[in-house]
């Protein structure tokens, strides 16, 4: 077992793609809200693996659920039923209230899902001519890395050098109806997807009403509304779903991430039957999906949710770090904004997307305790496990504030 920092980030330097540019700091713990480093130095998470350790690191109870399942039976794939899979179905489709899922592993593989629906339902529901169907996106957005994903991005850091890419996508500006409108008026557009929060773009949050405005244009448009909510959904926003704050409820659901835990690659497909149908057997699968191991994974993880008012929590603690927030921005020039919807947060610096001032005071709140990361130069996101408390978020906050006050 390594116990040098240094080792393993030579290690990993030396044999594996250079395809990442972490914090300089190796984990080798997680309990909670804390992880350790090889050296046994103590860190608050403030980055919860993107949104994917909502109930906590290590969950005794998720865990568990692993350890007796992985003893039992762990994969069968889809060629044969299992005795998980069925009451796993049953048991999110209620807790989301939907007709049917289609069980996946990661979240990008849950876009590709959604994408494939939607074009199926185009064809066989709406009456799209075959091969013309388009589906929406908005500038700013980000699933994932395959070749879909990022042909729908307008980030080049994403596509350079990768094309030719995914015919049929469109982009238009997010929190825009007008625009959105004006791209409806296409009768090949079969879906919209979207984030309800955009993440990686910096938790951007649309304005009050956009989400029931998207759904309102989808429903007189005839267009899908899905919701990408990998990342903002079970309760990291202080609702079970971010599109929950308004009369939004997508015709098609992606998640991923905190389905699991943090515990293994999860993601999920939820629509009614009227779209879920229309993929037939052979058309679509995978050979991890549904596997008994993830489906009594992420029943538990679900439960810990309720059971552990982590929607509420999510809620009160994210109000109680923004009101903290604020209070440094009045004292920091360097601080420029706050934004975000329960513990979904992002500090806005003032200064340049490209400098290195996010970057460079993340290392500063790494050596007072704090791990954090930046998305683009001058953008600080803060996600802590959902299990943080009111003491937690008054001592993390201090860091917070003492790096930003002495940068």
């Amino acid at each position: 077992m390594i116990k040098n920092s240094s080792k393993a980030i030579n290690l990993e330097n030396k044999y594996g793609a250079h395809n990442y540019h972490p914090l300089p700091v190796v984990l080798s713990k997680g309990e909670g809200i804390y992880v350790w480093d090889v050296e046994g130095k103590k860190y608050f998470d403030f980055l919860s693996a993107y949104s994917a350790v909502n109930q906590g690191h290590c969950h005794p109870k998720i865990i568990n659920s692993l350890i007796e399942q992985s003893k039992i039976l762990t994969l069968t794939s889809r060629a044969f039923y299992n005795d998980v899979l069925g009451e796993y179905e049953e048991y999110v489709t209620k807790y989301f209230n939907y007709d049917k899922v289609l069980p996946m592993n990661t979240g990008v593989e849950g876009g590709e899902t959604a994408n494939k629906l939607a074009r199926k339902w185009g064809y066989l529901i709406k009456g799209i001519e075959e091969n013309k169907a388009k589906i929406i996106f908005a500038n700013g957005n980000f699933w994932g890395r395959t070749l879909a994903a990022i042909s729908s991005s307008n980030d080049p850091l994403s596509y350079k050098d990768f094309g030719p890419f995914m015919p049929g996508y469109e982009l238009v500006p997010y929190n825009d109806l007008n625009s959105l409108e004006e791209a409806f008026q296409d009768s090949n557009v079969c879906a919209f997807m979207v984030e309800p929060i955009q993440g990686e773009a910096g938790v951007v949050v649309p304005d009050e009403g956009y989400l029931a405005g998207v759904k309102k244009l989808c429903s007189q448009y005839n267009v899908l509304f899905m919701a990408d909510e990998v990342q903002t959904g079970i309760a990291r926003t202080g609702k079970m779903l971010a599109t929950d704050y308004e009369d939004a409820r997508p015709d098609v659901l992606i998640l991923g991430k905190a389905l699991s835990g943090g515990v293994l690659p999860v993601s999920a497909v939820l629509a009614d039957d009227e779209i879920m149908m229309c993929i037939k057997p052979g058309e679509h699968g995978s050979t991890y999906g549904g596997n008994p191991l993830a489906c009594a994974v992420a029943k538990t993880a679900l439960k810990v949710i309720k059971d552990e008012n982590l929607e509420e929590n999510a809620m009160l603690m994210g109000n109680y770090f923004r009101k903290k927030m604020n209070d440094l921005a009045k004292e920091s020039d360097l601080v420029n904004l706050i934004r975000g919807k329960g513990l979904l947060n992002a500090l806005v610096i003032n200064d340049s997307e490209d400098s290195s001032t996010g970057w460079d005071i993340c290392l500063k709140m790494k050596e007072k305790g704090l791990i954090a990361k930046p998305t683009h130069g001058n953008i600080i996101r803060f996600a802590p496990p959902l299990v943080i408390n009111k003491k937690e978020i008054d001592e993390s906050c201090q860091i917070i504030r003492d790096c930003i006050l002495n940068f």
